[in-house]
């Protein structure tokens, strides 16, 4: 069985977002990018289901600018057998990189796809959803456990109410959450290993897939700064301020 990952370069989660000053985008010249933290928790995941015997490849899939291959070579680091870049230039908004993940899954034939429920950049969650919808495959999403076994997978799923537990037959599509799993440390002869794995490099014509944005954004901006905090002497202090000033009363 095969397992398709998909993961995503952006912004690293310890870098301070600025926005840029004509309110047009995020400003990411000379900010340091890594991959999506609940995305290299989907290789992981693909990864030890492998170590187990479950599957028997992991292929890497990353959609965006050429600087992805770096990030597909983390994940063939982590322990992804191969990648798959598909370059374009163009803004990829989460139904055009479900349209291309649909069509490198009808090539590819996974078993098993996982993908990191949202990407911190735009925190969408809606791309594995969508790619579950395009292919007409069952989904389990936010899981915190996988197990697979006789051609079907159980998954565990974080609900507001507490834990749900889902089966379903492959090929499905899976989402993970924080505490599925905590991603390996990549040692250096891993690194040195993945630059020699193979990463093919496909267009979006090649896959037959229009990535033109269908959503435009008319601004970015900061949210405002909060007001420092005040001490109030007693409770009847406390109300007025919220009736009168705060006004949530």
């Amino acid at each position: 069985m095969k397992i398709l990952v998909a993961v995503k370069r952006v912004v690293d989660y310890n870098v301070k977002v600025r926005v840029k000053s004509d309110n047009t985008g995020v400003d990411i010249a000379n900010v340091k990018m890594s991959m999506n933290p609940f995305d290299e928790i989907a290789v992981e995941e693909a990864v030890r289901l492998k170590e187990k015997g479950v599957a028997t490849e992991v292929i890497a899939v990353s959609c965006g600018v050429a600087q992805c291959q770096e990030t597909l070579r983390t994940a063939m680091a982590i322990g992804a057998d191969r990648a798959i870049l598909v370059q374009t230039e163009e803004e990829l908004q989460p139904l055009a990189v479900a349209k291309l993940l649909k069509a490198l899954v009808d090539k590819e034939q996974p078993g098993l796809v996982i993908l990191g429920k949202q990407a911190i950049d735009d925190d969408c969650n809606q791309t594995g959803q969508m790619l579950a919808a395009l292919g007409d495959m069952p989904q389990a999403t936010f899981a915190s456990k996988v197990e697979v076994a006789d051609g079907k997978a159980s998954v565990t799923r974080e609900v507001d109410g507490g834990l749900e537990t889902l089966s379903f037959s492959l090929p499905g599509v899976v989402t993970t959450d924080l505490r599925l799993n905590e991603p390996r440390y990549v040692t250096l002869p891993n690194i040195m290993k993945a630059k020699k794995k193979q990463l093919d490099i496909l267009k979006p014509e090649d896959l037959g897939v229009d990535v033109k944005p269908r959503i435009k954004t008319l601004k970015v901006s900061e949210p405002p700064k909060r007001s420092a905090g005040i001490k109030v002497p007693d409770v009847a202090t406390l109300v007025q301020k919220l009736r009168n000033e705060a006004k949530v009363i």
